[in-house]
């Protein structure tokens, strides 16, 4: 596996592929990675002739008071597990290589950011949209590849490549669980022992929301109720939101007819988890 931390060292290697007529599917991430992130490595090796990913803790999208500086690092760790996993090229550039100096464009996205997580995370969807325009631009990848555990990140990304002519096509992988539930996240690592059995409760909650639904329920604030009240239970957990939203527009749903997609962010202590589950209705 090649490590790249250049923007020209990863141009250059593309070029090489066009010449040799090879394709490319590449799966961003911020590093600690975990299982769910070794799954999209998987889908990827499905789509294209190369594998590339990239680890890069992107500063733009965390705000004042997150996590950005104990955000988990551990560079050698996510390179063993993407070379394990078949990834032909890592892209871990430092903050310097991937903005000189302080961007001055804005890519915003208010339809879809302004809700859900965008409404605690002001300018993090800003931030999130920048950076994969940039690493889109820099890799040129013919597939690129993004988990549903981020779903409202995902349909930014679709709808950003879509606005801007992007010459790649999106995949959106299913969400990779633990064998209790609990959706995989790098910030997973920030529980304790009685929190991490806590944290349950996210897809708890989720699940009582499409029990809902399939007994028939269709006001979609009923079905967000019956989410929040399984959260509500759990003594160690912090309802942030809980909502229950058109999958495609992300607007929040008076009325289930056709399919919708339950979210919710949770504090478990000082740790904020999401998490998000897509009902189709008959």
């Amino acid at each position: 596996m090649l490590l790249i931390t250049t923007i020209a060292g990863v141009r250059a290697r593309r070029r090489e592929l066009w010449q040799q007529g090879r394709t490319v599917a590449f799966v961003p991430t911020m590093g600690a990675l975990h299982e769910g992130h070794l799954r999209l490595v998987d889908r990827a090796r499905e789509l294209a002739d190369e594998v590339w990913a990239s680890v890069f803790v992107n500063p733009t999208q965390f705000g004042p008071g997150e996590d950005f500086e104990r955000y988990p690092r551990d560079l050698e760790r996510d390179r063993a597990l993407l070379a394990g996993r078949g990834v032909a090229l890592l892209f871990a550039p430092g903050v310097k290589e991937m903005y000189p100096r302080p961007p001055a464009t804005v890519i915003d996205l208010p339809e879809l950011a302004s809700g859900l997580c965008g409404a605690f995370r002001p300018g993090h969807f800003r931030g999130v949209a920048l950076v994969v325009t940039k690493l889109l631009a820099i890799t040129q990848p013919e597939w690129a590849v993004f988990g549903a555990k981020d779903w409202q990140q995902a349909a930014i990304i679709r709808r950003l490549v879509e606005d801007l002519d992007v010459p790649v096509r999106v995949e959106v992988a299913p969400t990779v669980r633990e064998p209790d539930g609990l959706a995989m996240s790098s910030r997973n690592a920030y529980l304790g022992p009685d929190e991490r059995r806590a944290a349950t409760v996210l897809a708890r909650a989720l699940r009582a929301g499409e029990a809902a639904i399939a007994a028939g329920e269709r006001d979609g604030e009923a079905v967000r109720q019956a989410v929040a009240a399984v959260v509500a239970a759990e003594p160690l957990a912090q309802l942030q939101y809980a909502a229950v939203v058109d999958p495609d527009s992300l607007q929040p749903l008076s009325r289930i007819d056709r399919r919708a997609l339950l979210a919710l962010a949770v504090h478990i202590g000082t740790t904020r988890l999401i998490d998000n589950l897509l009902v189709e209705v008959s």
